[in-house]
Formats: structure tokens, sequence, C-alpha cells
């Protein structure tokens, strides 16, 4: 029993250390009733600072049985699912395995989603629910020990692999992780190509340029259809379609479906589209502040290492890098915040239409953030260094403290002299080094940081306990045998939150430097799939120990990310043309004159790359749409067996295979007199004795038979 969670679903953290103990009481009481009303058992223990753990599992299986039944025929109903349920639940939930994901999900939607829609309505930190902290569900221990065993020996994840993951954390979760495995494989082929270019070609290489964009559309191409077929596998394709509405929506009028015929909650798409206009303002502010800043700080940096020559240098060059670590955070925090309070005033329907619109949103400042620096290096300070540099005399003031005379701090008017190596430096240390620091700041620092905090605590409790008094106030009133479990639900209490979006965002910010930026350094691949190994099994143990068992999510795509690899894809056809030109003497550059660039050649170069994109992107479309499988066979075999059943329910199991058969009636003397009496009886024409000569398949094959005897040709005749 050491890692049993008891049978518990779901845990609730009940929190009070702000509200009266009366209405405390009130609140816990409506919280139990709204949990019963659904049909979920509950427990009650000690959490720790003024909480209580409620811990929730199914109490009545007949009210989880109809709701997983309700659940399959609503996604049926939106073409989800191609076959009807059956109409017995339990034939329902017999025919189709009950994952852990899907449980969870059902239970989850059980607690929180309205009472019109038959569930609790019970929503963390909203109204009547304010103390209630969070809904999650426990971690199966056993399952992670496993999980990060098996992981920690393999290299490439199989499907099966992936179908693990969506049955334990749902599919949400499962998609990241399938795109992360594919992009790690398909970055086998430009890592080996990317070392040979480097060994051969050297940097710059057209080459490399040609084959690393060919590459980046067939990538992004081929994720679009392997997100289908996962979609098939998992049974999610056209789940996006299943979309519930906020609580937050607020409609403006109602109105009657013309199809339906049911009363709707609407808000004018023609409202919402002038609210969407403000992204314009948004958009120019965030690329001035942060560009400001970055540019700030780059000039700071250009000032200090290659015009201060003065004491304290090798100092004082820092002094851009801690700027950036500090301020750009705080500034992108705020910009963040402003984001959000904007996709609230657009007032989104649905969670997934505010969610893809807020991640749009924040992709325009990670994309600043990311790249911004490496362009003022490639498109001004190589092209334009030497006229831009006199006018840095504007940041002596950063090094004036240090300087010993007036000449250590005066930029050079004339003879100033680029370093041709800085843009290779500068992509080397955002695809290597910044790995690495993130690597370190997602993975082992929160695991320090938890480990120091416990240990905190622990010698708190201790010294707490020699001085008479409890040595835990939470575990006081804990049976024997629930303290582990009790210390290890508290303990998960305590953690983060796992947000997918985040790390699907470092991908896409990833897969923007190999696109935009890798020509510069061709073994830009080859640390990418070192680290996407990594981050692979360091994302595998985050989720089972350094935050709380997410709640399973479903869903058919990536979501806008997609739409953000392709926007990159499409850039750096652009950027990587205009970097071959501007490099194309031998890696050297316009050694910060733009007098050798011709602004006509490089319009040329970009436009002809841009171009040869589409085209390149056309063609590698249609082939992969010509390619088969698994899910696509899947899905024709499914809507086979659909129309198959459909047409043996209405006309007989026999439908598809046997004509009808026939009467067994002769035609006999007697039979030939009957008719021409019935005949004579009625009025008949040409057409009914046409197709009165023969009464069955059988007859017409028979008299069929017989003409073919009379005309075959005599050598026919001797053969048989």
């Amino acid at each position: 029993m050491a890692h049993s969670n008891f049978g518990v679903d779901y845990v609730i953290i009940y929190r009070f250390a702000d509200t009266s103990s009366v209405e405390a009481r009130d609140g816990f009481t409506l919280l139990m009733q709204a949990l019963a009303r659904v049909g979920l058992a509950t427990e009650v223990r000690n959490g720790d600072n003024c909480s209580l753990l409620v811990f929730v599992k199914v109490g009545s299986q007949k009210r989880f049985a109809s709701e997983v039944y309700r659940s399959r025929v609503k996604d049926w109903l939106h073409g989800v699912r191609p076959a009807e349920p059956a109409r017995e639940t339990r034939t329902t939930l017999e025919g189709q395995t009950l994952t852990e994901a899907e449980r969870f999900r059902i239970i989850h939607r059980l607690i929180t989603s309205p009472r019109k829609e038959g569930g609790a309505g019970v929503i963390p930190k909203e109204g009547q629910w304010k103390n209630i902290e969070s809904i999650f569900p426990l971690h199966d221990h056993t399952f992670n020990k496993g999980w990060i065993k098996k992981w920690s020996t393999m290299t490439f994840l199989k499907v099966e692999d992936l179908d693990q993951i969506r049955d334990r954390f749902g599919e949400k979760i499962a998609y990241y992780f399938a795109f992360t495995q594919s992009y790690f494989t398909f970055l086998i082929f430009p890592a080996a190509f990317g070392f040979a270019a480097w060994v051969i070609l050297g940097y710059f290489s057209t080459v490399y340029a040609v084959v690393n964009g060919l590459w980046c559309v067939t990538f992004v191409e081929y994720w679009k259809r392997q997100e289908i077929d996962l979609g098939v596998r998992w049974g999610v394709k056209g789940v996006a379609a299943i979309q519930e509405k906020r609580l937050d929506f607020k409609h403006e009028k109602e109105v009657r479906d013309p199809v339906t015929g049911e009363t709707v909650q609407i808000f004018p798409a023609t409202k919402r589209l002038l609210r969407q206009l403000l992204q314009v303002p948004f958009a120019i502010l965030a690329t001035l502040a942060l560009g400001t800043l970055i540019a700030t700080c780059f000039g700071i940096e250009i000032f200090l290492s290659e015009v201060y020559n003065g004491p304290g240098q090798g100092l004082l060059v820092f002094l851009p890098t801690g700027l950036l670590t500090t301020l750009v955070p705080t500034l992108t925090t705020l910009l963040t915040s402003i984001a959000t309070r904007l996709n609230d005033y657009e007032n989104w329907e649905t969670s997934a239409d505010y969610e893809s619109a807020l991640t749009r949103k924040i992709f325009v400042l990670n994309f600043i953030t990311s790249y911004l620096p490496i362009f003022l290096t490639a498109f001004i300070y190589v092209p334009f260094g030497s006229l831009v540099v006199p006018y840095l005399d504007v940041f002596n003031l950063t090094a004036r403290p240090f300087a010993e005379n007036e000449k250590q701090l005066q930029t050079p008017q004339t003879g100033f002299v680029i370093n041709p190596s800085r843009l290779r430096k500068q992509v080397f240390y955002f695809t290597v080094t910044a790995q690495i620091v993130n690597f370190v700041l997602e993975t082992i620092v929160p695991y320090v940081k938890r480990r120091s905090f416990s240990k905190y605590r622990e010698i708190k409790s201790d010294r707490a306990a020699k001085k008479g008094g409890a040595s835990s106030g939470q575990a006081i009133d804990d049976v024997p045998e629930e303290a582990e479990f009790l210390k290890r639900v508290r303990k998960e209490a305590e953690l983060d939150v796992y947000d997918v979006a985040t790390d699907l965002r470092e991908m896409v910010i990833q897969f923007g430097y190999l696109s935009l930026f890798s020509v510069v350094w061709p073994l830009t691949p080859i640390s990418f799939i070192i680290n996407n190994w990594l981050e692979l099994r360091s994302d595998a143990v985050k989720i089972c120990v350094e935050m709380q068992r997410p709640t399973p999510l479903r869903a058919d795509s990536i979501g806008p990310w997609l739409d953000s690899l392709g926007f990159l894809t499409w850039l750096g056809s652009i950027t990587t043309a205009a970097l071959v030109y501007l490099f194309s003497n031998d890696g050297l550059g316009p050694d910060g004159t733009p007098a050798s660039i011709q602004g006509w050649a490089l319009l040329l170069t970009v436009f002809f790359s841009e171009h040869v994109y589409l085209l390149v992107r056309w063609g590698v479309r249609l082939a992969v749409s010509k390619i088969d499988s698994p899910g696509m066979e899947k899905e024709r075999a499914e809507r086979f067996m659909v129309r198959k059943r459909y047409l043996q329910d209405v006309l007989g199991q026999d439908v598809m295979d046997v004509p009808p058969g026939h009467t067994e009636e002769h035609i006999t003397r007697a039979s030939l007199e009957e008719d021409a009496r019935q005949s004579s009886l009625r009025t008949t024409s040409p057409e009914d004795h046409f197709w009165s000569r023969q009464r069955s398949w059988e007859e017409s094959a028979k008299v069929g038979a017989n003409l073919i005897e009379k005309m075959a040709p005599k050598e026919s005749k001797k053969q048989q």
C-alpha cells in the first residue's frame, strides 16, 4: 500500500484562512451538497495552513456510466465518433474500454460543469467557490516510476508509448510528446547534413540553405498529416467542434437558432472584430517597448565590448546581459498582462478560442525577445556598423566611472572594424548556451528549490517539537495507515500546475532558430537533437515529480502553434536568402559598410526565394496528400463499416452478399395460360410485355446461357 491512492479520483483544496468560520462552514456544506448531487462520494482530512483536503471518487456507478454514455453520444452527434453508440449504456461501456484519462476527464466535468448541464458547477476561486484553491487528480507513483525508467533507456518513442501517454494524461499532452518526438526524429537528417556542410561547405552555404528550407517545409507538412493520423487513432478527430462556453463569456443578446430552434446567446462577430483591431496598437507597443530595450542593451554591449578599452572592461561587458535578464522578463510580464486583458475584452465564447487568441498574442512577445537580438546583429550591425558606432557615445555613461581618460570613451568616427564572428557567436549562444541554461532553470532549479523548502520545513517542525509543540500541525489527526498517503497528498497540493503550452512554445521558438538562422552555424541541428532527447525525458520527470498531475484534456492538434510553425518557415525562406546574399563573400559580410550591398540584388534574391518556397510548399503538400497512412486507412474502414451496418440493419444481413432469391416458380403450360388470361383482363403496354418475359434473375441467366450456346462460334464449342 506504499503508493496506494485509496481509490481517490480527485482532491479539492478548501482553504479558509481569510474567511470567517461561519462563512467557511456554510461554503463547505454547499460544496458537499453539490458533489453529492452529481453522484460523487467524499472524504475530508486535515490540510495545512487553514485548509481541508476533500477526497472525491465516484459514488454512483450508474450516474457515472450515464455520463460516459452521454459523452460518447455527444461525440457521435458532432462527428467525432464514426458510429452511433449502442442503445444500452452497459453495451457501450463494454464495447470500448474506459481509459484513465477519459475517466478523470468525465469526473472533472461532473465537478466543474454548470448545474444546467448536469454538473456540480464548482469552479476554483470563482463566486461562491472562492475558498476552493485547486482541483487535481493524484499521481500514480507506481506508473510514474516505471514510465521514467522505461524512457531513460529508449532513444525513439513508439506510437504505443504515445498511446500510453494519451491514456494517462489525455490527448493534449500526448500531442505535445508526439510533436516533440516527430521533431526529434526529423532532426536526424539536418544534423547529419549540417555536420557535413560545416566540414565541407563552411558557413552561409547556399546548398545548406536550400536543403534546410526544404526540410522545414517537409516537416511542417508531415506534421499536419501526423496530427490527422493521431486524431483518428485516438478517436478525437474533429473534437475541436465540441466546445463549451466560457463562464466569463458575456452575451449581448439571445436569438433563436434557425436550424435547431434553440435559444442561443451570442456576441456580435463585428463587435468582436472591432475589439480585435486593438491588437494592432498592442503589437506596435510591444515592438517599441521590447525593441527599444533590446536595442539599447545591444548598443551598450557594442560600446563596452568594441569601443571602450579602459579598466573593468571584462566585467562591464556583462552589464547589458544583466539588464536584459532583469528588465526583459519584467516588461514581458507587463505586456503579457496587457495581452490577457485585451483577450478578456475580446469576449471569446469558448475556452479553445480564448486560448488560441492569447497564444497568438504571446507569440508576438516571444518572437521579439527571442529573435530581435540576432536580427539586429545580422541586418544592422554587420551591414551598417561603421555608420552606427560613431553615435554610440551616448552610452559612455555606463563606463565613465571606470575610465581613466576621455580617450577611452570616444567612439571612432572613421575606420571602425566590426567583429565578423559576432553573429556566429550570438547564434551559438541562443542555440547552445541558452538551451543549457533553460534546461537547468526548468529542471534542476525547481528540484533544488523543492528539496530545500522541504528540508527547511522539516527543520522548522523539529525545532517546534523540541520546544514542546506539535511536530506537524496538519498531521495531528492522521490515522497511522493513512499517514504516508496524506503526506504525499499534502506535498502534491503544494506543486505547481503543469501548462503544456509553455513546453510547446519552447519547441516552436527552437524551430524558429533552425529555420531563420541555422545557415549562420550549420551545427545548430546537432545541438537541438541532443537537447530534445533530454527535453522529452525531463518533461516526463517534470510532469511526474515537479508538477501536480494534469487534468486530462482533449485536443486534435497542437493548436495555433501549427500556424506559428508555418509562419517561421515562410520567414525563414526570406531571412536565409538575405543572409546568404549578405555573406556570400566567404562569410565575411559587408564589413560594416553598405557600399557592397546592391539593393535590387538583395530584393530579387528574397523575392525569388519566397516564391520558390511557395512552390515547394505546394509540391510537398500535394505529395504528402497522396501518401496513404494508417490513420487514413482506419478512417476509411470505419466509414465503410458504418455504411455496411446501416444497410444490414435496414435491408437485412445478406444485403451486401447475395441477390434476392426467386420463388421457385417454374414456367408450365398452365402458368402461361394463366398469364395470358390475366393479361387479357387488364390493359397492357409494350413496356409491360417487354418486362414480363422473364420473372427472375435465374430465368435471365438461363435464357442468356441458351443464347450463348446457340450463338457461340464453332471453335468455342469444339474446345468445350
